[in-house]
């Protein structure tokens, strides 16, 4: 497996943007995927945010297995961080990512309003890794396409403040990666959701590493969509990802093949999957 990493110089930057305008917000909204909840998180922002309330927001758990979701929302609760698992495209979001944010600061707010202060929004910065869905999230709460939206990693670059409500507002901030993966199952798992950019890892690499997942996991879905035997199941990952590829028509393309099985997987064309699991988690 070849070494993953991307550190743009604009994340560095953004770092810094953060942490220059802290103390202008009460809370801070760190997004992660359901998908990959740990992998998606960036070990640097416990360091950024510093002592400020935080609320995980773990986005896309459309796109996750609902009981791992379920799981690790317990798990990161029995740990003291308040969680919740949103569908960034679903009406009622912005009421619960509002109602966790209220609960949270119910001191604070108390106090400003015993300080005759009334009808002051929340005012909170919006904090992730590219790729995570958080334009997505901040358009629908907004409702207004306000933030740039991409499948591709790294498309917001600057700062902006966006007006959700009358009760929140919100600093969105471009995507931020850490300088170098440590374990690069981290960064490996980061690049089958698509929150690396495509030009910087080997498409096979990473689909053999899927193609495992999935095989391990859920081998129904490979049958139905990739029309695999029972024998070729059997075969090792290598062979059987050159026997997908000619199932699909390609012929001996298995580069095409790679590129299309990631597209399906992040697409949810493989059905709702969780890679990150708790000690609790079994497989599958």
């Amino acid at each position: 497996m070849a070494n993953i990493q991307w550190y743009p110089g604009h994340m560095a930057k953004a770092i810094h943007q953060i942490q220059d305008n802290l103390h202008l917000v009460d809370i801070v909204f760190e997004l992660v995927d359901a998908r990959i909840p740990e992998a998606s998180r960036n070990p640097d922002i416990e360091k950024v945010i510093q002592q400020k309330p935080h609320l995980l927001i773990m986005t896309k758990k459309d796109l996750a297995d609902p009981q791992k979701t379920a799981d690790w929302v317990a798990h990161y609760e029995a740990q003291g961080q308040t969680a919740i698992a949103v569908d960034s495209r679903n009406r009622t979001t912005a009421k619960q990512i509002t109602q966790a944010a209220t609960e949270m600061l119910a001191d604070k707010l108390a106090k400003i309003a015993a300080r005759g202060i009334t009808n002051r929004p929340i005012r909170a910065v919006c904090v992730g890794i590219p790729n995570v869905g958080k334009s997505t999230l901040l358009n629908h709460i907004v409702n207004k396409k306000i933030a740039k939206v991409g499948d591709r990693p790294g498309v917001t670059k600057g700062q902006q403040w966006l007006k959700a409500s009358n009760k929140l507002e919100l600093l969105d901030t471009p995507g931020i990666l850490w300088p170098k993966f440590e374990d690069q199952v981290v960064g490996t798992k980061l690049a089958v959701t698509g929150a690396i950019k495509e030009n910087i890892y080997p498409n096979d690499d990473v689909a053999l590493f899927a193609l495992d997942f999935f095989k391990r996991v859920y081998p129904q879905r490979l049958i139905e969509r990739y029309h695999v035997t029972d024998d070729q199941l059997a075969l090792e990952n290598p062979e059987l990802l050159i026997a997908m590829t000619k199932n699909m028509g390609m012929r001996d393309d298995w580069q095409r093949f790679c590129v299309a099985f990631l597209l399906d997987i992040r697409k949810g064309r493989l059905g709702r999957f969780t890679l990150d699991l708790t000690g609790a988690q079994p497989d599958a």
